[in-house]
């Protein structure tokens, strides 16, 4: 398993449309082949700073499956228009205890 986590400053003042734009855009990503989850946060601080966070079954079921799709490009058309800046995009894997 691989967890996407992307760091996204939405535009002061555009927060809760964001939030519906990504509501709306769910089950694209979630649908995916190779997502196991979804789960987007939002700054308690910073109410424009928010971080989703996908769980894949491996980098390439993220860029092969989703990123590398129309999937991909309808995501982007819905929530990109109120990103402040390019998202910060990184991929984890478990340490084990």
């Amino acid at each position: 398993m691989v967890l996407e986590v992307a760091l996204i400053e939405v535009l002061a003042g555009r927060e809760e449309e964001f939030a519906a734009a990504y509501r709306k855009g769910h089950e694209l990503l979630a649908s995916t082949p190779g997502c196991r989850s979804v789960r987007m946060t939002r700054g308690v601080e910073s109410a424009s700073r928010f971080v989703l966070l996908v769980e894949w079954d491996s980098i390439d079921a993220h860029l092969d499956n989703f990123r590398a799709t129309d999937r991909f490009t309808q995501w982007r058309t819905l929530i990109g228009p109120f990103f402040d800046g390019a998202p910060t995009v990184e991929h984890f894997v478990d340490v084990p205890a």
